[in-house]
């Protein structure tokens, strides 16, 4: 995942020495806000001859058609639209010469980007509250991301509010392209520290499993009573993840059957698939986490085990399947 570096959010640094900083521990992104300010762009060309870093601009203006020429000569690599401010649809044009995206508050459903889908490349989740500092980030984007990711396969995804070394490795896990960091990278002793934390595994995350899981209605799942094997096979591919979970009639994970499962099983019953059982094919002792575990407890648990892992079901207290997390998403979110 690329870290946008939000400039701004460093107060009192001296602009030089900010950028040099940032460039030695390998910002992806300079960040830079502009509140309908075409003054901002005097600071862009500032960057552009302190430093080769890429320029991420977001523009938060009724009037963007005012900046283009602005965008144009700037030599910026992205610029995204704050889709709340803007008066009626914007006509983006072809020949900004940099990428373009639409960026929403929490609140704005993500059928907003449909309009402009052909046209631009990212969205750009607005975590919290605009211009209000130091808050939280609203739970509620993990599944808006999860949405906009399964809708939009190849669209990237940015994040901006309330990012720390805990968030960042849950958003590498949902295939979050970029994030941009403010405070937790720029008011800091030391950049190059947390710049590091940024981009390793979650510690003393306050974070819990069922924040940011797939929920049920979102993953794979069969009753057992149900199984068969072409409507295992179809629930398989309707989904894409891989694998399908097997409850009861009351919804208690029995256990999983993946891609590896199927091909083991058919592998010794070839000449007869549709007689195999779902005993012969269902692992009822899977990797398996609790709702209530969070992101530190589950890094220590997939350490502990002795083969890699692209999926775990979640249950809660009692057994009852309530979710699943992927990992796939590692991977592509570095891309």
């Amino acid at each position: 995942m690329k870290i946008s570096a939000s400039i701004y959010s460093a107060k009192d640094a001296e602009f030089s020495t900010l950028l040099r900083e940032l460039d030695a521990y390998q910002s992806d992104f300079f960040h830079i806000d502009c509140n309908d300010d075409p003054s901002v762009f005097s600071d862009i060309q500032k960057i552009r001859e302190l430093s080769n870093t890429p320029i991420d601009l977001h523009l938060i203006t009724p009037n963007p058609e005012n900046y283009f020429d602005l965008i144009r000569k700037s030599g910026i690599a992205s610029v995204t639209f704050q889709f709340e401010m803007l008066k009626k649809p914007i006509e983006i044009p072809s020949d900004l010469n940099c990428e373009c995206g639409i960026a929403i508050v929490t609140e704005t459903d993500i059928s907003v980007f449909d309009f402009y889908a052909e046209k631009v490349n990212h969205i750009l989740f607005m975590a919290t509250t605009p211009g209000v500092s130091g808050q939280p980030f609203q739970k509620q984007n993990f599944r808006k991301i999860r949405a906009f990711r399964s809708k939009y396969p190849k669209k990237h995804i940015h994040v901006d509010g309330g990012i720390n070394a805990d968030l960042s490795f849950i958003l590498r896990n949902m295939g979050v392209y970029l994030s941009v960091v403010g405070s937790y990278l720029l008011r800091q002793e030391f950049i190059g520290s947390a710049m590091m934390k940024l981009r390793s595994d979650a510690e003393g995350s306050s974070f819990k499993i069922e924040d940011f899981m797939l929920d049920n209605d979102e993953i794979p799942v069969l009753k057992a009573s149900e199984f068969e094997m072409m409507s295992m096979l179809k629930t398989v591919e309707k989904y894409g993840m891989g694998f399908v979970n097997i409850v009861d009639e009351e919804g208690f994970l029995l256990g999983i059957i993946s891609n590896a499962d199927i091909r083991r099983a058919l592998i010794r019953k070839l000449d007869t698939p549709q007689n195999i059982a779902l005993d012969e094919i269902m692992n009822p002792k899977p990797a398996i986490v609790k709702r209530s575990d969070s992101v530190s407890d589950m890094m220590s648990y997939i350490k502990s085990l002795s083969f890699p892992i692209l999926f775990l079901p979640v249950i809660d207290e009692n057994g009852l399947l309530c979710g699943t997390l992927k990992f796939n998403n590692l991977i592509r979110g570095e891309l």
